[in-house]
């Protein structure tokens, strides 16, 4: 004897039976959004960092440079070492070094740099006050705009120039900035041979991209 139930659906079971595959379609819909967000995320990355590195890779120091004056930011003696050389050549009429640690001392820098007294008891600035990047960019505008500078050497590595120009320009628009980047080999065959290089030029990638989405967004920070 056939059963009367026989053929008959269950209105609960089918409703949530609908139900659980409309969850299941909805959340296979967002994991696909997400993982086209993902690849395009990356996408765009890649993109703009191959076009970062390219143009750390061509910059050059330009010939005979001049200004006012000329800004060191700290992270290395090779880039100080180069300001200094700026300065006595006659580039600019007086130098900053921003971003100096606290403990470290005008004469210790001059000794460091072999460099004459006189020269930096006449026109070396040392600053104590900044920690950072950002740092440098508030102190070397308050500089400028004690002194009346209209034109500065921007001296500093060249992978982080273009963050460190990015920065002044955001803190000081009157000056103009002349980028004299100190060489760092970034070619092909040394990226290979340093990972640890890649890994600097990509944070600093992303360091740039936080400095100019400030500007897009209008965020004081």
């Amino acid at each position: 004897m056939m059963s009367h139930d026989a053929g008959i659906t269950d209105p609960v079971e089918e409703r949530a039976a609908a139900s659980r595959g409309l969850v299941i379609r909805v959340a296979r819909h967002i994991l696909r959004l997400f993982f086209y967000l993902i690849i395009t995320t990356v996408a765009l990355f890649a993109g703009g960092f191959a076009v970062f590195y390219q143009h750390v890779a061509s910059m050059t120091p330009p010939q005979n440079p001049k200004a006012d004056a000329i800004v060191v930011l700290t992270g290395g003696y090779q880039r100080i070492d180069q300001a200094v050389e700026l300065l006595a050549s006659g580039a600019g009429g007086r130098l900053l070094i921003s971003g100096v640690n606290p403990a470290t001392t005008s004469n210790h820098i001059r000794l460091l740099t072999r460099s004459p007294d006189d020269l930096f008891q006449c026109c070396v600035d040392i600053g104590h006050e900044a920690l950072d990047t950002t740092g440098n960019a508030t102190e070397t505008a308050r500089w400028i705009r004690n002194r009346g500078y209209k034109s500065v050497i921007l001296v500093t590595n060249n992978y982080h120039m273009p963050r460190s120009l990015a920065e002044l320009e955001r803190t000081d628009h009157g000056t103009r900035f002349i980028p004299y980047p100190v060489p760092t080999d970034v070619s092909p065959s040394e990226l290979v041979r340093n990972p640890l290089l890649v890994r600097t030029l990509a944070a600093e990638y992303a360091k740039y991209l936080l400095v100019v989405s400030r500007d897009w967004t209008g965020s004081p920070l």
